[in-house]
Order: structure tokens, then C-alpha cells, then sequence
């Protein structure tokens, strides 16, 4: 059965590393056979602002969209059997594009169902895997030591679990700005062969 696989990009520029790296993904997986799926938020002009409308939790379905692209990116983040999600380290936050879809895409009655405020969230996502690569310029040490983490959390404790997303892999590349044509070579080819593992299933 052929897998199907989006790759989320959040970076505004063309041509950077970022987008190197989600170009190395799509076409590994696309050459292991994949229907592979590249959302560009930048490009797309994707809309991250939450409507009042849009806030609702407890018993809620999220509204239905009346915006095309929201519609096709909430239809299709239900059907994916992975996602891979490629954006740089800003403030210790994903770029605020990338933020403004977690809040619209992956919204109640689409991602999640959550019977009351404090119960346990049901996960509605059949993607059983997701894949975050980051971009950084702080040295591991500080970013663990100083900031704890805090993508770390962001994905693989507050959000993706949330819609049922078991198994979080992440792979962080730096640092970028100082970086040797060599390293960056190597990280595409380490991106490359995470985004393959997605699609093992002893891996």
C-alpha cells in the first residue's frame, strides 16, 4: 500500500538551507515509492491568524473552513500516514507561520476530540510517525543546558502526541551560519536516511 507523507516547510526564504532539506526529503521518499505531499506555508501564503471562532475546545468541532486552502490542508493532514515538519530554531519556537497552522490545522473535531478542559485528548490522526528537522545556530549545549530544549517539548510532549502522533523523531542541524559545504552535505544525506526510517517499520 503506497504511504502518504506531507512535508510541512517554514522558512521565507528561497533557496535556504531549510529548503534544501525539505527538497532532500520529498525526493527520498518519493523515490521509495511515497505520494508525497511539499506544503511550502511561506509560498502558499498559508493564513496563521486564529479567527475568534476558531477557539473553541471541550465538545466543539472546529467551524467549517471557508478558506480552500485551510479546507484541503485540514482534509488532508487526517489522510497522511506521516508528516515530516522542516523549520528553523526561532526564540526556541517554530516560525510563527508553522505555529498559526498547528492552532488552525490541527484543530478539534479534525486532529483531536477533548470531552472536557481537563480530560485526556483523543488523537483523531492515523499518522502514526512524524519527523521534525530543525535548523539551529545555538550550540547543543547551551540550547540544553540554558533554554532546556524547548522544540523538544513543543513537539514531542505538546503537540504531536495531542493528535495521536506516537512516535517523534527529530534530528537538529548546527550550527547552520558557520557551517562547511561538507557539513551541509552530510546533514542532507542524515535527512535523507531519517525521512527513509519513517517508512521502516522496525525502525
Amino acid at each position: 500500500m503506497t504511504k502518504s507523507v506531507a512535508v510541512y516547510l517554514a522558512h521565507p526564504r528561497p533557496g535556504s538551507f531549510n529548503h534544501a532539506v525539505a527538497d532532500a526529503v520529498a525526493g527520498e521518499l518519493g523515490s521509495l515509492g511515497c505520494r508525497v505531499v511539499v506544503h511550502d506555508l511561506y509560498a502558499e501564503r498559508f493564513d496563521p491568524l486564529l479567527p475568534a471562532d476558531g477557539t473553541g475546545t471541550v465538545d466543539d468541532a472546529a467551524p467549517v473552513a471557508d478558506d480552500p486552502l485551510m479546507a484541503r490542508h485540514r482534509a488532508e493532514v487526517a489522510t497522511l500516514d506521516a508528516m515530516v515538519f522542516v523549520h528553523p530554531n526561532w526564540w526556541g519556537m517554530p516560525p510563527a507561520i508553522l505555529t498559526g497552522w498547528v492552532q488552525r490545522v490541527l484543530a478539534p473535531g479534525v486532529a483531536y476530540k477533548l470531552g472536557s478542559a481537563d480530560g485526556e485528548p483523543a488523537g483523531l490522526l492515523k499518522a502514526g510517525r512524524a519527523l521534525v528537522l530543525n535548523t539551529s545556530d545555538t550550540p547543543a549545549a547551551r540550547e540544553e543546558g540554558e533554554f532546556g530544549d524547548p522544540l523538544q517539548r513543543v513537539w514531542a510532549a505538546c503537540v504531536l502526541p495531542y493528535v495521536g502522533v506516537g512516535d517523534v523523531r527529530r534530528r537538529v542541524f548546527r550550527t547552520v551560519s558557520d557551517s562547511t559545504g561538507e557539513e551541509r552535505a552530510a546533514w542532507l544525506r542524515e535527512a535523507r536516511e531519517q525521512a527513509a526510517a519513517l517508512l521502516d517499520p522496525y525502525a
